[in-house]
């Protein structure tokens, strides 16, 4: 995707022709400028877009819990704003947000988990919510801990939102096996840079979404071809594609050859991808 007049990303820019968020006077040109109002996802998932359509194609998914600072309510029922945690524009339901609630304190450590209106696991659950979804938690009672909702989450599969997972490349691949989903970011489903930056955001790392994003990340690793220059974590960046080295000599992303996240050799990745016509543009070191 290309760059709006001046430079700016409108992935990542609040910024249109029409309308602008004010803190861009004076560096952007807009009819109008607002302040925006933060609202907080309440559905499970929802998708983002590029244009505000139903038959669109999805750009990104934002979580149960993510904050996003909208600028544009129309009367067919969309928002447009900017995402916090990663600063990614676009359009999505008003159905699915309410209002900022309290500030979480809780985020989903297990793949998925259910929340239920009591104590009891037998009771019909509410919804499913997916590994990195966020929640203000106001107490608990015995296995289960309380929202701010009145929802009940069951404690174990819950930790504290600041906690970090260390080993990313360990937490990419507990979701070997999920589908690939083009926009994806859940456990239900997700794409390469969706992998990449659920993986990383987990382990404290600001991470950008898109791929071509994360192939500016981090520092770059000269590659010539030789396998053995990388090392575990490394990120392997192709023209719409990444990757992360699970171990010296195997790849795992999401991709759609084998339609999920999968792990396999990379020299075997390498060669199929560059039958399609893809040679390997970058790999980027974390640390």
């Amino acid at each position: 995707m290309s760059a709006q007049p001046g430079g700016f990303d409108p992935r990542l820019v609040a910024a249109r022709p029409d309308l602008a968020a004010v803190h861009l006077k004076g560096r952007v040109a807009a009819a109008r400028f607002v302040e925006g109002t933060v609202k907080r996802v309440i559905a499970a998932t929802t998708p983002m877009r590029r244009t505000p359509a139903h038959d669109q194609p999805v750009d990104t998914e934002v979580l149960h819990g993510e904050r996003i600072v909208v600028y544009e309510s129309t009367e067919e029922g969309w928002a447009w704003g900017q995402l916090e945690l990663d600063q990614y524009v676009g359009w999505i339901s008003a159905a699915a947000l309410g209002d900022p609630g309290a500030a979480p304190t809780h985020r989903v450590a297990a793949l998925r988990t259910f929340v239920f209106p009591g104590p009891d696991i037998k009771l019909p659950p509410l919804a499913a919510l997916t590994f990195g979804s966020r929640l203000a938690i106001v107490r608990a009672e015995r296995a289960f801990a309380v929202t701010d909702a009145g929802g009940y989450v069951a404690v174990r599969h819950l930790a504290p939102v600041d906690r970090i997972e260390p080993d990313f490349v360990a937490t990419a691949r507990r979701f070997t096996g999920v589908p690939y989903l083009w926009g994806g970011r859940s456990s239900l489903g997700l794409d390469c840079s969706g992998l990449v930056q659920i993986a990383l955001q987990a382990a404290g790392i600001a991470c950008p979404r898109d791929s071509d994003m994360q192939a500016g990340f981090g520092k770059p690793v000269s590659f010539s071809g030789d396998l053995a220059a990388l090392r575990r974590g490394d990120l392997v960046c192709w023209q719409g594609h990444i990757g992360i080295l699970a171990e010296p000599g195997r790849l795992l992303h999401a991709n759609a050859f084998h339609m999920e996240v999968a792990e396999e050799p990379l020299a075997q990745a390498i060669a199929r991808i560059k039958a399609g016509g893809l040679e390997v543009t970058t790999v980027r070191r974390l640390n």
